[in-house]
């Protein structure tokens, strides 16, 4: 369920309302994309996405459903046999908001919302799967090696007097150990420039 809206509603009333955005629904699914309001674009998007729910469902009962909100038969025929099966493998996310410039009349934000009918790549689609995989082991991983530092730190402050076979040596970064020698021969460069002064 979509949140709640806040702020006036579009047109007079709330069956004004619901005209307007039936209106932009209908012609949504019948031109694959409109140019309205981005404040009607946004509104119009939770109502489209669930009549391309309706419509992949496919049955009679979301067919009349999806005929109480687009009256148009001939719409409501292209969005269950051309658009419905397009959005088959997507489990989500039908409509693109792309916003534009303003409007020359009244300067009112304008945006393009338009159905996205471009075929899901499984290769994207499971590239963000392993993606999200990765994320959450690392997250797991972190509670694990927090857990596994705590002991080994402890081992380390207390060192056992006849174990003589860790020894710690420092690690250097080798941009620090090169700065340090630049250094050194800038000193020593300092010295003679010195010396013979």
């Amino acid at each position: 369920m979509p949140t709640p809206t806040k702020g006036p509603r579009l047109g007079g009333g709330p069956a004004h309302e619901r005209l307007i955005l039936a209106n932009l629904a209908t012609s949504l699914f019948e031109h694959d994309q409109i140019t309205t309001t981005a404040a009607k674009a946004k509104r119009l998007r939770p109502l489209a996405e669930r009549l391309v729910t309706f419509a992949k469902r496919g049955d009679l009962h979301a067919r009349r459903r999806v005929l109480t909100v687009v009256r148009d038969k001939g719409v409501v025929h292209r969005l269950f046999t051309e658009i419905a099966p397009d959005m088959a493998d997507r489990q989500g996310g039908y409509t693109r908001i792309t916003k534009i410039g303003n409007r020359k009349g009244d300067n009112a934000p304008m945006a393009v919302i338009e159905l996205v009918r471009e075929p899901l790549s499984p290769k994207k689609a499971t590239v963000a799967e392993a993606e999200a995989a990765t994320k959450r082991a690392a997250k797991a991983a972190k509670p694990a090696k927090a857990a596994a530092k705590a002991p080994a730190a402890k081992k380390a402050a207390a060192p056992v007097d006849g174990d003589t076979t860790e020894t710690e040596v420092p690690v250097v970064d080798e941009a620090e150990s090169e700065a340090a020698v630049a250094q050194d021969s800038d000193n020593a460069a300092d010295d003679t420039s010195n010396a013979t002064a």
